[in-house]
């Protein structure tokens, strides 16, 4: 092997490390997030409704209600 297959090879396996070390820390961040029985999405409060509304040469509008 010449050093040009070598680089391209360190390249590569680099390339899969990172992408296996970004997996781990993704699954075990979720891990985390979904035990902490704080306050999200499937709580029991009050559901929150977004609109977002705009008209041609109007600035948009993002109204957000509390239901």
């Amino acid at each position: 092997m010449d050093w040009q297959e070598i680089v391209a090879l360190a390249v590569v396996v680099l390339t899969v490390a990172l992408f296996v070390r970004a997996a781990v820390r993704h699954r075990r961040r979720r891990g985390i997030e979904g035990s902490c029985h704080c306050a999200g999405g499937a709580s029991g409060g009050l559901p929150v409704s977004t609109v977002l509304r705009g008209r041609k040469g109007e600035r948009p509008q993002l109204v957000v209600k509390m239901k």
